[in-house]
């Protein structure tokens, strides 16, 4: 309601807006001072309300080409207008008047071509962490103030010409216009002088990160590279590997492709470098790899693809029965690890082009740090962890996640239970592309939060509610804490049958149970949650009592998820790392 009502406000502000520079012109051409400073005064008060209080609608605003360039060169012809229709200046005062705010545009035209050179050369073309870079020599740039004002940004100073031309008609004289463009057009060239100077300055230097790069990587030689060229949003695909690597005992690096990425990923002690120019990536000596690890499919792969004498390895992030778990692209690569029989089965199944020959199982490596069933026992409330997938890139499959269509019925049953501790933890991508299961989430976090939840949890310590959504506790914290898991169908429960726990899979779409458990082998040994949840309350009481028959299933599906029980995952990625090295 309050964003409705927000967004009607700047609708009537850009309306306010448009009509005062109107306004303006009008009274420009008839050369009336006074309902143009009322007009002008208008202008200005709704430009810094749109430049504040109604950004969204301003950015509308710009998509419809009346974008603040457009409105400022309405705003100074108005100016000339006004002057030339009731001043009456001498001619060359009319050159004045029309020249000086046309210069101001011009050194700001001048100012973006400049500062577009000096961020590029200054642009840092790699970022690095846990690597010596001794003693980098800084590109000098320009001070901060001049980067602010300068470009088109500059003609805001030309705002001082609308003051100045109201006191200009009632002088009858236009010296106060002219003499503020003169004040405004040198503050302009200062801004462009101090550009130059810091251009001047860096000429014929680049940044040395990339020298120390390539002298790190003829140095170490790494052997493994954890390679990401995903977006910041998803850089979790890329964090649930660093452990294993970290662990695998092998000279290895991270591989970014992405700044916001790298600011994202979790701490590590691997030495990370991202090179976010192809050109740049390309150029990198990588010859000493002998494993590349690619944890999600994404176009930029291609740069490390090229890269001979690499057994590039599709490791991806988790293992489910969801399509894009058996994407035809994987083919590209020299081999496919999974976790267990099902991954190799989910391949065949799929026909994607990917020979049984080049698939590897090696379990979960990331699952070491999950208790098994009866591991250890911590006294606190019976914790139920509610964990729905994204929404997905797919308009017509309503049924991708169980939170747009059963979300708030699941919290609202658990809520409702009584002695029930319920952690709601979403995929990071929930509510990124669609808006129903954005608005689905914020009631769920609103109804916890009613119920006394905390809403930004970074612990798992208490017994309140929780709403987990940052990186920290990870979902593996989430499961330890964990009795009962109640998710869809993707990778968090393939990862969950770890620890022998019971589990819930959402079927929104009603499909009759055999052939749910048929099309989705990680649900052969989960209690079913229909689209009412009517079985929610049996389900409780099932597994509070201890009393669960699914117990023996569970036992079996984890070794076809997987891989055999007796089989450590960390030893089978290790020695997979080991065989491909050598």
């Amino acid at each position: 309601m309050f964003s409705r009502v927000r967004s009607q406000q700047g609708v009537a502000t850009v309306g306010v807006v448009l009509l005062g520079y109107g306004i303006m012109l009008l009274t420009g051409v008839l050369g009336q001072a006074v309902p143009f400073a009322v007009a002008a005064a208008v202008v200005i008060a709704g430009e810094l309300a749109l430049a504040t209080r109604y950004a969204a609608t301003a950015a509308l605003l710009q998509k419809a080409g009346l974008g603040l360039v457009w409105r400022r060169l309405l705003r100074d012809l108005s100016v000339v207008l006004l002057v030339v229709s009731a001043v009456r200046p001498t001619v060359g005062a009319i050159i004045a008047v029309l020249l000086l705010p046309a210069a101001l545009w011009t050194v700001a035209v001048g100012t973006t071509a400049l500062g577009k050179v000096t961020d590029r050369r200054a642009t840092t073309p790699a970022y690095t962490r846990n690597i010596d870079l001794g003693a980098l020599r800084r590109t000098p740039a320009a001070p901060a103030w001049a980067q602010r004002l300068a470009g088109l940004r500059l003609p805001l100073l030309n705002v001082l010409l609308v003051p100045a031309a109201v006191v200009a008609v009632l002088v009858d004289r236009a010296t106060p216009v002219v003499v503020t463009g003169l004040v405004t057009l040198a503050a302009g060239l200062v801004v462009a002088a101090a550009l130059a100077l810091g251009w001047w300055r860096g000429r014929g230097r680049t940044p040395g990160v990339l020298p120390v790069v390539h002298d790190w990587l003829a140095r170490e030689r790494p052997e493994v590279a954890l390679y990401f060229a995903g977006p910041a949003k998803d850089v979790y695909q890329a964090n649930m590997w660093l452990a294993p690597v970290e662990a695998a005992g092998r000279r290895a690096v991270v591989l970014l492709r992405e700044a916001e990425a790298f600011r994202e990923l979790a701490d590590t002690r691997l030495p990370v470098i991202c090179v976010p120019a192809g050109v740049d990536f390309m150029n990198l000596d990588l010859s000493p790899l002998r494993v590349a690890l690619y944890a999600a499919n994404v176009g930029a792969n291609i740069h490390l693809l090229r890269e001979p004498g690499v057994k590039h390895v599709f490791v991806g992030h988790g293992d489910s029965d969801k399509q894009a778990s058996v994407n035809p692209y994987s083919k590209v690569y020299d081999e496919v690890w999974v976790a267990g029989p099902a991954g190799r089965e989910r391949y065949a199944r799929a026909d994607v082009g990917v020979l049984d020959r080049d698939i590897v199982e090696i379990g979960r490596p990331q699952l070491a740090g999950v208790h098994t069933f009866g591991a250890e026992h911590v006294e606190r409330p019976f914790t139920v962890l509610y964990a729905p997938t994204w929404e997905g890139w797919l308009d017509d499959d309503p049924y991708h996640t169980s939170l747009v269509l059963m979300g708030e019925r699941i919290v609202g049953g658990l809520l409702a239970a009584g002695g029930v501790r319920v952690v709601y933890k979403p995929h990071p991508l929930t509510g990124t592309r669609s808006k129903k299961a954005r608005a689905v989430h914020e009631r769920i976090v609103a109804r916890i939060r009613a119920a006394g939840g905390e809403t930004d949890a970074h612990s798992l310590d208490g017994t309140a509610h929780l709403v987990v959504t940052g990186r920290t506790p990870a979902l593996f914290d989430c499961f330890n804490a964990t009795d009962l898991l109640v998710s869809d169908v993707s990778s968090v429960v393939s990862d969950f049958v770890q620890s022998q726990r019971p589990y819930v899979v959402a079927n929104p779409a009603g499909l009759p149970e055999d052939e749910f458990r048929r099309q989705f082998p990680t649900a052969r040994a989960a209690y079913l949650l229909s689209a009412d949840c009517g079985e929610l309350p049996k389900i409780l009481e099932v597994t509070r009592a201890g009393d669960d028959p699914m117990t023996g299933a569970r036992r079996e599906l984890k070794e076809y998820l997987l891989g055999p029980a007796g089989a450590n995952p960390m030893d089978r990625f290790r020695d997979e790392l080991g065989r491909l090295c050598r």
